[in-house]
């Protein structure tokens, strides 16, 4: 059942939202981020690239189906706060194996509910996002004493959540049916739909730590490399920014996604910035500049790629491109090497939760694999 406990949402800048405890009771701290999502909070709260966030869900009904053990992108949930309008007092689906409520309480997440999402979404879209915390039980003090401690924690810029994200030992996710291509995936905070993608293009993908050696990797002879996504703010990841340049010189086929567009952008030389509020929802408009198509995508980042306004750019690897740009603000949404099998995308092409749009990015990986084979 969910608490009627008094609970309190602080953010930075002194605005403060009254509602209920949900979830487990106590304190906890992040930047304050809203999602857009109607459908699929399983597969958000589980994603770690929201490691370090207190999560606000625009949609007004969240737990309606419950918890189970299949839709999780993770082996935990990774938010660090929850705050909804209207949580589900009951779940009510035939695959449902226990409330999300229960679920949060388990893992000790402290969420707020019965506060005006739409307001704090708005206040978010104005003033971008920024650290808050969530109070409730003993942990409720004053106004001063909560807000000082918000103002203590660490700016979403320059922290490296990489560590925190990344699997402890390498893995090997086999390919459906006979392998025909052997793949490397750094693990940034990887999602599990991944590697099944990758694995019913009968590709065995073998999940490395994000500190493993990069020469290791390539003693190995992989026939490409995966960058995944993940949190934190890239330009602290430095050392997986210099494994990314020795691949690119091995001429090794690389495919990125989210925070790991963002590596590779820097790996080429070009700047990232931190977005007001960022791109966090399953329904963001994103065109292909080579076709003029648009995909509906899922998205889950607070950083970007910047790139000089023309399409095209110098690098140290030959010419590069931006291939996709978000129709909502004309960020940058890929970027690919003309000359060598290298690119990224910046958005969620694995569709957990969210639309199969861009899918067929995996075909794209998988014909560079092919052609540089038969090179």
């Amino acid at each position: 059942m969910i608490n009627f406990e008094p609970a309190a949402l602080v953010l930075e800048d002194g605005r403060i939202f009254a509602g209920n405890s949900w979830g487990a009771i106590g304190k906890t701290f992040g930047e304050l981020v809203f999602a857009t999502p109607m459908s699929g909070y399983q597969e958000t709260i589980t994603d770690p690239s929201y490691c370090g966030q207190i999560l606000v869900q625009t949609a007004p009904h969240i737990g309606n189906t419950g918890m189970n053990d299949d839709d999780p992108e993770s082996d935990q949930i990774w938010i660090s706060g929850y705050v909804v309008r209207d949580p589900s007092r009951i779940a009510s689906n035939w695959r449902s194996q226990r409330t999300l409520d229960d679920e949060l309480k388990t893992q000790q997440i402290v969420g707020i509910a019965n506060v005006d999402t739409r307001a704090i979404t708005r206040h978010l879209r104005d003033k971008g996002a920024m650290r808050a915390g969530i109070f409730s039980g003993n942990a409720l003090q004053s106004k001063s004493e909560m807000l000082a401690a918000v103002t203590q924690q660490p700016n979403m810029k320059g922290r490296n959540l990489t560590a925190e994200v990344t699997t402890a030992d390498r893995y090997v996710v086999p390919a459906e049916g006979e392998a025909e291509f052997k793949v490397a995936a750094i693990d940034l905070g990887i999602k599990r739909n991944t590697p099944r993608l990758l694995s019913s293009r009968k590709i065995e993908t073998h999940v490395f730590p994000a500190n493993t050696p990069i020469d290791e990797i390539l003693s190995e002879g992989f026939d490409g490399v995966f960058l995944s996504n993940g949190p934190g703010d890239p330009a602290t990841a430095t050392e997986v920014v210099e494994s990314i340049k020795k691949i690119l010189a091995a001429g090794v086929p690389l495919f990125g996604i989210c925070f790991g567009q963002q590596l590779f952008g820097r790996a080429l030389g070009l700047e990232t910035y931190k977005l007001q509020f960022g791109h966090r929802g399953i329904n963001q408009p994103v065109q292909d500049l080579a076709t003029g198509k648009v995909a509906i995508t899922a998205h889950n980042h607070g950083f970007a790629v910047a790139v000089p306004n023309s399409s095209y750019f110098e690098t140290p690897f030959g010419p590069g491109r931006v291939t996709h740009r978000c129709l909502n603000d004309d960020v940058v949404e890929g970027i690919e090497l003309v000359n060598l099998p290298a690119f990224s995308v910046q958005y969620h092409p694995e569709a957990a939760a969210g639309p199969h749009d861009a899918e067929y990015l995996f075909d794209k990986f998988k014909q560079l694999l092919v052609k540089s084979k038969n090179a």
